[in-house]
């Protein structure tokens, strides 16, 4: 299939329909259903669900006991089995069904002219405004596996899972409204059985609150199941007598909301998400809890039967995701989400500092201030470390080290910082040191050549580092690290005697593109008070460099540029994160960048003053990738092996050899290489 259409790389789109519907009008309500059904198979959708006892109305009482309603609602099932030929996906009603002298409410799946199966309801709620048991009973009453309905013996019972044969990952269960708000969901139990898209057919009343609740049931049943949840609820249409009805439906994957209805919708409607399959199996494969609930619940598990059949897979050659995905994963868009996260992260570097102090009876640091991003939100924790300790800001012992390169714009920068902190603040020209080391080693620049190779910028940047630690000595202090996550991914640090190196490193699973928000929310939640923080917006806004090379004379800013050599980290961090949270291929990753950065209409930032205004093409996308596998998989693995302590902040991992990543040092990178190869350039 076409690299730009999402079957291809194991999404499925599933939609939930809320026809209107008529009390007792099964020909009316097969209708309204199929015209949905149509319409999201004509979107590319493969699975439609609509609500509990769809094709009748669940508000029908004792009218269920009725056999002109029962008979009319097996010939409305035969219209949307007739129509299910022309209709390119799953389809599941719902239904009353009479089996051995009894009646169940019945969820019913339908595809290309045969019903696959049907499943009854387990838990009937016999309280408050329910009173089920009245007409219908529950799946464990019923003695028959399989049923003679339309012409064909059908699998029946609760039992059932869904496989479509030509895409293994997607299994569907269907359950229906009563039965995801018991203690133990029968879908619990699917979802342990390999089934990863999860359906309710509900009808469910409106009362007030009771809408926030669904959210919470299923986000929480999609979250723990590691599955997507399709819920759908009865709307316009069924009866007012006592009760009123929104017409609610949502899909939620893996706790997070993808689509939700608008409620109390007079017309019928449809909603449509495109869910990911292999997410799920990932999460699924890595979580060996998930595994071993599998063998603790063998007997659940084994008890249930596969039905397979096959649906038509849309083949256009462009079928884009309808789903939002995030251009910096490590940073919510959403203004209120972003303020949390970043708080969150703060305090958790913070804390993590703090008892590192505490448990060494360490009571001052040590830190290199650059002027640049990270040193300046390492110093940042720093501050609030002291503040928690109760120590004064002056135990942070911070220096700036001038080099060859350094810019006047870094060195003004990191002056105020240390100002605006109010720590020590010391200023060491390592310039001297380091030429004394160049001419030890026989080094050209030493003689007076402008030799700038990389012997002469790890001169500096080990130079920096010796002195910190000497420091660290001398004042019975720690030093402290500032290099992030996103530099261990790419190998952008010095070994052994560099900025690789710290006693502890606060930064170290914080990835450039989340740093760069959490100095500018300490700036703008004036997190040190009323204290003029215009410095920390100035190092936001200062490229990125390591400033080793020097430029030209005159020149105020930094010379070098980080992303010219290494990619742009936003999206670096975008390839970091799919590739370390899910080993996603690079033709996925790839694919999802393409979507998050098409055009510049979605940025981070609220305001005109932070939209991120990047355009990516697929071929900018596709260089920067094969920068990130050959940086991530060959070359850089032995920095990562021996990195300080440092605290893990968030599950988007971290690539300590102790926590999220462990991988070999000696390692090739031809299979992702080879895999992107196939990624095409427009």
């Amino acid at each position: 299939m076409s690299f730009h259409n999402l079957y291809s790389h194991d999404f499925v789109r599933v939609a939930v329909g809320v026809p209107r519907c008529r009390v007792a009008d099964p020909l009316y309500n097969a209708a309204q259903t199929i015209a949905l059904a149509e319409q999201a198979a004509a979107n590319g959708a493969l699975l439609v669900a609509f609500p509990e006892l769809g094709l009748s109305a669940y508000t029908c009482d004792d009218l269920f006991h009725q056999r002109a309603l029962l008979d009319s609602v097996q010939d409305a099932l035969a219209l949307v089995v007739e129509a299910s030929i022309g209709i390119p996906a799953a389809l599941i009603v719902g239904m009353p069904l009479r089996v051995e002298h009894r009646l169940f409410n019945c969820a019913v799946v339908v595809s290309g002219g045969r019903v696959h199966g049907i499943v009854p309801k387990v838990y009937l709620p016999n309280y408050n405004e329910f009173y089920e048991a009245r007409q219908f009973s529950p799946a464990d009453e019923a003695l028959a596996t399989d049923v003679e309905l339309l012409g064909q013996r059908v699998p029946f019972g609760a039992d059932l899972l869904f496989q479509v044969a030509n895409l293994p990952l997607f299994r569907f269960h269907a359950e229906i409204c009563e039965d995801v708000w018991v203690p133990i969901p029968p879908s619990s139990y699917a979802s342990l059985a390999g089934a990863t898209v999860l359906v309710n057919l509900s009808a469910s009343n409106i009362v007030v609150g009771k809408s926030d609740y669904r959210h919470q049931l299923v986000g929480q049943q999609s979250a723990r199941c590691l599955a997507a949840y399709l819920y759908s609820s009865a709307g316009r249409g069924e009866s007012s007598t006592d009760l009123a009805w929104d017409g609610q439906a949502l899909i939620y994957e893996n706790g997070e909301m993808l689509a939700e209805a608008e409620r109390f919708q007079d017309d019928s409607h449809v909603i449509f998400a495109d869910v990911d399959l292999e997410r799920l199996s990932r999460d699924r494969m890595r979580t060996n809890t998930w595994g071993d609930s599998v063998r603790r619940h063998a007997q659940q598990v084994e008890a249930f039967r596969t039905v397979k059949f096959a649906l038509e897979v849309p083949s256009q050659s462009v079928l884009p995701l309808q789903r939002t995905v995030a251009r910096f994963p490590y940073v919510p868009a959403n203004p209120a989400l972003r303020d949390k996260r970043c708080m969150e992260v703060y305090n958790i570097q913070v804390q993590a500092l703090v008892q590192r102090l505490s448990s060494s009876g360490m009571k001052k640091v040590v830190i290199g201030v650059s002027g640049g991003l990270d040193s300046t939100h390492a110093l940042l924790v720093c501050a609030k470390a002291m503040d928690r300790l109760d120590l004064p800001r002056t135990n942070i012992l911070a220096y700036t080290m001038p080099g060859f390169a350094t810019s006047s714009r870094t060195l003004d920068q990191a002056r105020k910082l240390m100002d605006f902190v109010g720590c020590a603040a010391h200023e060491i020209d390592i310039r001297p040191s380091c030429i004394q080391m160049l001419k030890d080693i026989g080094h050209p620049y030493a003689e007076g050549e402008e030799e700038y190779d990389v012997t002469f910028e790890n001169v500096q940047a080990g130079e920096r580092t010796s002195h910190l630690f000497r420091l660290a000595n001398h004042h019975n202090g720690i030093v402290v690290g500032t290099g992030d996550l996103s530099e261990l991914a790419l190998g952008w640090c010095t070994y052994g005697v560099g900025d690789h190196m710290s006693h502890y490193n606060v930064n170290a699973s914080v990835p450039k593109t989340l740093i760069s928000h959490l100095v500018r929310w300490v700036a703008e939640s004036r997190q040190f008070g009323e204290s003029d923080s215009r410095v920390l917006l100035e190092v936001v806004n200062t490229e990125i460099s390591p400033e080793l090379v020097p430029g030209k004379a005159g020149d105020t800013a930094p010379a070098q540029s980080t992303q010219s050599v290494i990619g742009p980290y936003e999206l670096q961090d975008f390839n970091l994160y799919y590739t370390l949270r899910f080993g996603f291929a690079p033709t996925k990753v790839a694919f999802l960048a393409l979507h998050a950065w098409k055009d510049n209409s979605v940025g981070p930032w609220p305001d005109e003053a932070h939209v991120a205004r990047n355009e990516y093409t697929l071929k900018d996308i596709k260089h920067n990738l094969g920068i990130f596998l050959r940086r991530f998989f060959q070359t850089s693995q032995f920095k990562r092996s021996c990195v300080p302590n440092a605290p893990k902040v968030g599950s988007g991992g971290s690539l300590s050899p102790r926590g999220d990543w462990r991988a070999p040092s000696d390692s090739e990178s031809v299979l992702w290489l080879a895999n992107l190869k196939t990624v095409p350039d427009a």
